[in-house]
């Protein structure tokens, strides 16, 4: 899953993006409005985690063009302020969900975990291919009826090849997906991980399930 933060306070943008990361999810920083919406028409983004008060521009905003330019990402807004009637407000012009700052960490997880897992309703939260196994809901990766550990980034990587299974998917759209844009998709850090990734779904198993095409990207399929 992929979220933009639109956060202008860095020591505060850095905490909620190491944090969302651990959580194993994928994660852009925009410093003010004007960033976010072109982040936002250039990326897909699952959540806007958008806060209230930037320095170009509000929050509500932001959310008002976001929805015009019909980017149905859910919207969390952040904000320091407390009266009834700017959530109204931010409720009104299309966010999902509000949050007051200061706030738990614990909470904003909660509530970002509560959105993404609407979407996730829609479907069957249980991503398969051949004997392999991935749970969105509970992060678990089963093949063969053997529970297999993966570190955040891994599991990420292996999400999304699920997600686009029996297709050719190309380093610049995981560089874009499971990294950030600031990633360097020319590096070979990718090429590291799938390798890793087929040491632990792979190895030991008569049918390789990961492949490389060579000058294309990379699929995963029976």
């Amino acid at each position: 899953m992929r979220i933009l933060l639109v956060e202008d306070e860095r020591k505060m943008a850095s905490f909620i993006k190491r944090g969302l990361e651990e959580e194993r999810y994928v994660v852009d920083i925009a410093p003010n409005g004007e960033k976010a919406l072109f982040l936002a028409e250039i990326n897909t983004y699952d959540l806007i985690i958008l806060d209230i008060m930037l320095p170009d521009t509000t929050g509500f905003s932001v959310c008002k063009d976001l929805r015009a330019k019909k980017i149905d990402a859910f919207i969390l807004m952040l904000t320091a302020l407390d009266e009834v009637k700017d959530k109204v407000l931010g409720l009104e012009i299309g966010a999902d969900d509000y949050l007051s700052k200061p706030f738990d960490f614990d909470e904003l997880l909660a509530r970002v975990a509560a959105l993404l897992r609407r979407k996730r309703l829609d479907k069957n939260p249980v991503l398969k291919v051949a004997d392999l196994e991935l749970n969105q809901l509970t992060h678990k990766i089963i093949r063969a009826k053997k529970e297999i550990s993966l570190t955040a980034k891994e599991y990420s990587l292996l999400e999304y090849l699920m997600l686009h299974a029996n297709e050719i998917v190309t380093r610049t759209r995981i560089s874009e997906h499971v990294w950030n844009e600031n990633f360097d998709s020319l590096t070979n850090v990718i090429d590291v991980f799938i390798n890793r990734l087929r040491n632990k779904i792979d190895r030991g198993f008569e049918k390789k399930l990961i492949h490389s095409l060579r000058g294309a990207g990379y699929m995963i399929k029976e």
